[in-house]
């Protein structure tokens, strides 16, 4: 066995992973205490909120995909707020305004976080809502140590909190300056704000645990945070990337109309795994359809992160991602043809069109039935301007089988202020939509932006064996496909295939304003040979080299034989698995 940054954690009660060790601590404990897997993903999940508040918020958004051992069955929560009703392609035209911008007030979704923690512990978890939102009030209010990833973030962005986002600064600079690495910070507001939640659910609770929840969700969407939210959109004008100050177009109807819902995944077989994503309101299919692809090719001969490997992969990824580009949507809006894309025999006629020798600097979207596509990259800025924001991951398993996988994103501190004195900023996921209204994706009031947040789940002849996932944006259905395949074609274990370099291409549009694109591109991390990257120079990619440690930090929990194994990126430091 390879060297390992960190050991496999194994048990055989449960194991949770989470981007931030403090999180991880909180959802074990809530099993110690007799919680099941979903119980811990929401205790957790709330305290990612306050742990990472440069990676997510509860003003973003959180996608899952959970197997309930009870019901024998998949399922996914969408967990993407909507777009408000005044959001229309027609109102941005009027405005001049071609792009949805990254940041300020106008990209703002219904948050959806809430609404999708709530759910699954109304639906599937056992324990009351004080039970599992404690932690993370307890973390907002006595603190936790700074931690450098943080504390950077915080610097970056302090001088526009003092100047332009006074209500970020209130919350996120205690006495208006950033906390060292090792000083206690607190976000009393975001405490204050989570206690009126959890006085609804005790007030209500004398008619039972579900009332109780359901009284504490109102709060959040149709009472005096629904209308702190609508009254800060309508009342504030922030400056965002079209340099000028712009109101919010979220109203308080928005949110008390809101309301999230379970799905049936999205699904395909690879070599004796079923694997399953969110459907294609997230990028999540694309994980799929490079699987599809890949089980044409011999890939352990190929050998592990050879010339050969990684460029069949990014090749695969290039066919699937422009799929992505021409077809995924809101299927409650448009008609996205994933049984065709998903289809064994579609891979077949695409997978033919690559060339093993010579990289494609074609941007081609398959004929899924609708006749040949071409993606018009006109709006693909080749700009080296990169969004911000960022991404978390938590995954949980438990002894009875049950699963979840979640990416929480989205209401990052520095993509739009704190609302008033609640303590959190709201999403900017609209920035996904498109303007061009003949086309999926495009911007409709009450869809969901596609979304490039997607966990993973596996399952082995029809038992629970996987889940994982990371962040990074349109990166994280390349990394987590390569820590899934260095699992079951390379034989690593979960650390290994978590310590293992990593490689993505950035050849299609993305998915964050600007939309910049880079074709040719490829990025590895500098531990992956020299003369494998020169080999693909030669073969026409854009080899571009990084850190050894720069890409997403992957976070994977397997179950076999009655012993649950996880393990934990050490990319950012933070993210930890634990289990017993």
């Amino acid at each position: 066995m390879a060297f390992t940054t960190r050991p496999v954690i194994m048990g055989t009660h449960a194991v949770i992973a989470t981007g931030h060790y403090l999180a991880t601590d909180a959802g074990l404990r809530i099993l110690h205490r007799g919680g099941n897997a979903f119980d811990a993903a929401v205790a957790a999940g709330f305290c990612l909120c306050v742990l990472e508040p440069q990676l997510n918020g509860i003003g973003g958004e959180v996608p899952m995909l959970l197997y309930s051992a009870e019901r024998r069955e998949v399922f996914a929560i969408s967990g993407q707020g909507v777009a408000p009703k005044r959001a229309t392609v027609d109102w941005f035209r009027n405005e001049g305004i071609n792009l949805i911008p990254g940041d300020g007030l106008l990209p703002a979704t219904v948050p959806g976080a809430f609404d999708a923690w709530l759910m699954v512990l109304l639906e599937f978890g056992t324990m009351t809502l004080q039970d599992v939102l404690s932690p993370a009030i307890e973390l907002a209010e006595e603190g936790f140590p700074m931690y450098a990833h943080l504390r950077n973030a915080l610097l970056s962005n302090a001088d526009k909190f003092r100047t332009e986002w006074t209500t970020s600064a209130r919350a996120f600079l205690p006495h208006g300056r950033v906390p060292e690495v090792g000083e206690v910070y607190r976000q009393p507001l975001w405490a204050s704000t989570f206690k009126k939640v959890l006085q609804a659910e005790k007030e209500a609770s004398c008619r039972g645990r579900d009332a109780g929840i359901e009284a504490a969700r109102d709060v959040f969407y149709k009472g005096e945070i629904a209308e702190a939210i609508a009254e800060f959109c309508q009342s504030q004008e922030v400056r965002d990337a079209t340099g000028r100050k712009h109101r919010g177009l979220l109203e308080y109807e928005d949110l008390a109309k809101y309301r999230g819902k379970i799905e049936s995944p999205a699904m395909t077989s690879y070599r004796g795994y079923d694997v399953y994503k969110c459907g294609p309101w997230t990028q999540g299919p694309v994980f799929l359809q490079q699987l599809n692809l890949l089980e044409g090719f011999d890939l352990r001969q190929m050998g592990h992160n050879t010339t050969d490997y990684i460029h069949t992969v990014v090749e695969c990824a290039k066919l699937a991602f422009a799929d992505r580009e021409a077809y995924y949507g809101d299927p409650d809006f448009d008609d996205v043809p994933l049984d065709v894309l998903l289809s064994k025999e579609y891979a077949q006629r695409r997978r033919a069109l690559i060339d093993p020798q010579r990289a494609s600097d074609d941007f081609q979207p398959g004929d899924a039935g609708k006749g040949p596509l071409t993606y018009d990259c006109s709006s693909a800025y080749p700009s080296d301007v990169e969004s911000c924001g960022d991404t978390t991951h938590l995954d949980v398993i438990d002894a009875a089988g049950n699963m979840i996988s979640c990416t929480p994103s989205g209401g990052w501190l520095m993509s739009s202020p704190v609302v008033g004195d609640l303590g959190f900023p709201l999403g900017t996921r609209g920035q996904m939509f498109f303007l061009s209204p003949d086309r999926p994706n495009a911007l409709q009031p009450g869809k969901r932006p596609r979304t490039t947040l997607t966990p993973s789940l596996c399952m082995k002849e029809r038992r629970p064996f996987m889940v994982f996932g990371t962040p990074g944006g349109d990166m994280q259905d390349q990394w987590s496909l390569q820590f899934f395949l260095n699992v079951v074609e390379f034989g690593m274990n979960l650390q290994e295939a978590a310590d293992a370099p990593t490689f993505h291409s950035s050849h299609f549009p993305s998915s964050f304003y600007p939309r910049t694109m880079h074709p040719l591109r490829v990025a590895v991390e500098d531990r992956i040979p020299s003369s494998v990257c020169e080999e693909l120079s030669r073969r026409g990619h854009n080899v571009s080299v990084g850190g050894s440690w720069s890409h997403g930090r992957v976070l994977g929990i397997q179950i076999r034989d009655g012993v649950i194994l996880g393990a934990a990126s050490p990319r950012m430091e933070t993210g930890y698995a634990a289990g017993w």
